[in-house]
This record gives C-alpha cells, structure tokens and sequence, in this order.
C-alpha cells in the first residue's frame, strides 16, 4: 500500500492511471489498491476527487478492453502463449466458454467483481466471440458500481484506514521477529542435534561391535556347557566324536594278510611238511596255499 501511494504521489494521476491499466491486464496487482489509494490521496487534497474517480473508471475499462481485443484478434492462437496459461488454464478455458455460451452478460458482470478472474474472463470472452457490444454494456455497467463504491469508501474512512494499516504494520513487525526466533530456534536445535548425534556414533559403534561379540560367544559357551552336561560333569570339547567300532576279522582275511607277508619275505616252503598239514607253493611271485592252511 505505501508502495503504491508513493508511486501515485509521485506521478498523482498518470501513475494512478498506469497501475491500474497494468492491474487490468493480469499483473498481480489488487485492482482495488490503486483506488484506495487514490481515494486517500484525495482526501488529503493531493489530488482532486472528480478527476481522479473518472480516471480510475478509465484506467480499469481501458485494461478490460485490451484483453477482450487480444482474445478477438489471436483467437485461439493466444492460448499457446505461456504468460496467457499462467492465468487462464484449460480447465478454467473451458468452464469460461461454458459460461459466455449460457449467459453472457451474467459472466462477464460476475467476473467483474472476482479477484483473480478478470483478466482470465475477459480474454476467454474475445476468443468465445461475444458481441462487443454486450461485453462493454455489462462491464461498464460492473465497474460504474463497483468503482465508486471503493473510492467513496476509502474516501471517507480515510482515517480509519490509517489506523489499520498502522496496525497492519505494527503486527508485521511483530510476525517478522517472531519469524526470526523462530528460524533462529530451529537453527540451535538442528546444531545441537547434530553435534549429540555426532558425539554419540563412536558409541553406538563400539556397543554394537561388543553385542556382535558376545553373540558369536554365545553358541560355544553353550556347547560347553551342554558337553560337560553330557560327561557328567567333565569338561568335554564340543568336538569330541565317540570311537568308531572296528568289525572283526574274519580267518579268511587274516590268512590273506599273513600270506602277504610271507610273500614280502620270499620264504618258499616245500610241497608239504613233516607233518604234511599245511602246503605251500611259490610260483611267479604269487603264494598258494593249501586246503589247511584256508581253513580258518
């Protein structure tokens, strides 16, 4: 608001004029800041009131105009531009012709006292072919009250809107430091945090390599334990296999092996002895034995 009143201040009624036009034509700019200021600095006597109200219908139906004429002359063109998408998109584009197609004049009043669909109403109303004449008829018809009404307002609640935008001000101030303290106390918890966290890692670290310790301990300690259970008592290794019964012998595989050291020692022995019980034969390398001597 102070921005704007400096602006008008400086260039009273072409900078009144100039920021309204701009407002009309989609620039973020309240369409209503412009005539209150322009209603304050009447009442202050900077500027006069019976020509600053005129120029404030002026300047809102020339920006109004503007958009009707871009939307009639590019036709459907103008919504491939990137800056007509920010403020008309598909979605409202087809709601907008929807509207104009049931009822013109009501749209365009309607849209005359919306913030933030005018710019948006006005040029689907070129590109959706609505007579000009009915266009200008009922936004005319929309500013003639609207304009008037916010100017005699702020005209003679002059007063009452200093007070408020002192107010306004001073509770700025008041959200700005509470903003600050706030980031600021975000700040300290986010370092104080980072630095317990960061002191705490060896920690956790070291706990958790001492847990992985004990827990690969665990299962001998408890082999151990289940051994010496086991023994009754005596220590036992948990690797301890009990010994593995070795089979007998049978005389066959007992004469094979003595046989096989008689043959390492080369001993031949005579067809038969004195007793003529055993007999045994050394031909080639190889030992055979007599009928006695397999018997077992």
């Amino acid at each position: 608001m102070e921005a704007l009143q400096e602006f008008v201040e400086n260039f009273t009624y072409l900078g009144v004029f100039a920021v309204l036009l701009l407002g009309s034509l989609g620039v973020p700019i309240p369409e209503e800041m412009p005539i209150i200021a322009a209603a304050v600095l009447s009442h202050e006597g900077i500027v006069r009131w019976w020509l600053a109200l005129p120029l404030c219908l002026l300047g809102v139906l020339s920006g109004d105009v503007v958009l009707y004429w871009v939307g009639w002359h590019w036709g459907e063109q103008v919504l491939n531009w990137r800056l007509v998408r920010l403020v008309l998109s598909p979605v409202r584009e087809q709601w907008l012709k929807a509207a104009y197609r049931r009822h013109a004049l009501k749209t365009v009043v309607t849209a005359r006292h919306v913030m933030g669909l005018r710019a948006a109403a006005f040029l689907t109303a070129g590109i959706a072919r609505v007579p000009f004449w009915k266009f200008v008829v009922a936004d005319a018809g929309a500013a003639l009250f609207g304009v008037p009404l916010t100017f005699g307002l702020a005209y003679f609640f002059t007063d009452q809107i200093k007070a408020i935008m002192a107010d306004v001000h001073r509770t700025e101030r008041w959200l700005g430091l509470a903003g600050l303290l706030a980031l600021a106390a975000i700040l300290v918890v986010v370092a104080s945090g980072r630095s317990v966290w960061t002191r705490n890692q060896p920690r956790d670290i070291r706990r958790r390599r001492e847990r992985s310790v004990s827990e690969g301990a665990r299962p001998r300690q408890e082999g151990w334990e289940s051994s010496i259970s086991a023994s009754g008592g005596a220590p036992r290794s948990v690797h301890h296999r009990s010994p593995v019964d070795v089979p007998r012998l049978t005389g066959d595989v007992v004469a094979l092996l003595g046989c096989e050291e008689q043959r390492q020692t080369r001993d031949v022995v005579g067809p038969s002895d004195a007793t003529g019980g055993r007999k045994r034969q050394h031909r080639g390398g190889r030992v055979t034995l007599g009928e006695r001597a397999l018997a077992p």
